[in-house]
């Protein structure tokens, strides 16, 4: 197995140690499977889940968010063949699936629906007002200012 030494990119970014865990664990994890899905963008901050998942009903799937890991899973009971009923070739996937998607910080599930065997799972990233970029005034006077020196100045 390749590993991937990081440690030249925590040089100048720092905060992102779990970065390497999500691309590691993204390398590990095999490419394609069931059921197919498609990740979309549709805005700067809005994307798109959706998951081909023919012949499940809404009852039949699960989604959960946690720890920034959205889990799309699927189980339908066993159809039971009747009297009636024979297949000569049973094509259709009757089986049960689990899909997990990494979402970064702030980024929560806004609204999932199924419509014509596809599954819609609407995500938006919404960075909290402290997260945004800020203004740093520089000060040129030798004098430090504390915080609380500065509310007891006010009051």
């Amino acid at each position: 197995m390749t590993t991937i030494d990081f440690s030249p990119l925590f040089r100048s970014m720092i905060g992102f140690d779990r970065f390497s865990n999500a691309l590691e664990t993204a390398y590990r994890s095999e490419p394609g499977g069931y059921p197919p899905y498609n990740v979309e963008v549709s805005g700067e901050n809005d994307y798109r889940v959706t998951m081909a998942v023919a012949g499940f009903a809404d009852k039949d799937l699960s989604i959960e968010v946690k720890e920034n890991i959205l889990t799309v899973s699927g189980a339908r009971g066993d159809e039971e063949e009747t009297a009636e009923t024979r297949y000569l070739y049973r094509g259709i996937a009757n089986r049960s699936f689990e899909r997990k998607f990494q979402l970064a910080d702030y980024v929560r599930v806004v609204d999932a629906r199924l419509e014509n065997g596809l599954l819609h799972v609407d995500l938006r990233r919404e960075v909290p007002e402290a997260m945004k970029p800020r203004k740093v005034e520089i000060r040129t006077d030798q004098s430090r200012l504390i915080e609380s020196e500065k509310l007891r100045a006010v009051a």
